[in-house]
């Protein structure tokens, strides 16, 4: 029978010693195939590399989500989003300008020389520059990481490390603690791959603040 016990290392990011410790351990991790979670500034997530197809699957299969909801890829640095994709609109320029680091996802097409799989994604990728440090530290080592919420599929996200290990913890090799998010909603997901940009999901940035920057986008 399996131990009910998160198997994961778990590392309090509170303590300067331990984050450091405790990114070296995630980088590691990542750079094995493995899958580590993480805070962001809207709720925990669980990441893999986005450049191994089996560390993916491996996230798929412990949310038990399957690849029709493509999983999106976190970014450390604004000027990566160029390398990803095909090309950059100025809608979507405007939108990274105004709100990123931040709770907005856009979906764009990738380019089509990039050697990974995230599920049933048509062509398209969807990316965010989160506002967490710890996250961005991370991903400075790292580069882009497929990352999700950390919760079983169709279980509510995770805004506690404790609740993130109680229901990804076996899969894990380890759990970067940042604190409480609770009370954050998930990201704004924006279709940038049509000639006018589209609300997909609402959550962090309402739409009327979207629209000041572009006037002309669609819920």
């Amino acid at each position: 029978m399996r131990d009910s016990v998160p198997v994961a290392d778990v590392f309090d990011c509170s303590d300067p010693g331990t984050r450091a410790a405790g990114i070296d351990a995630a980088a590691d991790a990542i750079s094995r195939g493995e899958l580590v979670l993480l805070p962001t500034d809207t709720v925990y997530g669980v990441a893999a590399d986005a450049f191994t197809p089996a560390a993916v699957t491996r996230l798929l299969a412990a949310k038990n989500r399957g690849r029709a909801m493509p999983v999106p890829v976190l970014i450390g640095e604004a000027s990566t989003l160029a390398g990803l994709v095909v090309n950059l609109p100025p809608t979507a320029h405007a939108l990274a300008q105004a709100f990123w680091p931040g709770g907005l996802t856009l979906v764009m097409e990738h380019a089509p020389s990039l050697a990974w799989d995230l599920g049933d994604a048509e062509g398209t990728v969807a990316v965010r520059l989160p506002d967490d440090e710890i996250t961005r530290d991370l991903l400075r080592r790292t580069g882009p990481l497929a990352v999700s919420s950390a919760n079983r599929s169709g279980r509510p996200a995770a805004t506690t490390a404790a609740e993130a290990a109680e229901q990804l913890g076996e899969h894990a090799a380890v759990v970067l603690d940042g604190g409480s998010r609770a009370g954050s909603a998930a990201s704004t997901i924006v279709d940038c791959t049509g000639p006018v940009p589209r609300v997909l999901r609402v959550g962090a940035l309402p739409v009327d603040r979207l629209r000041e920057v572009v006037p002309e986008i669609t819920d």
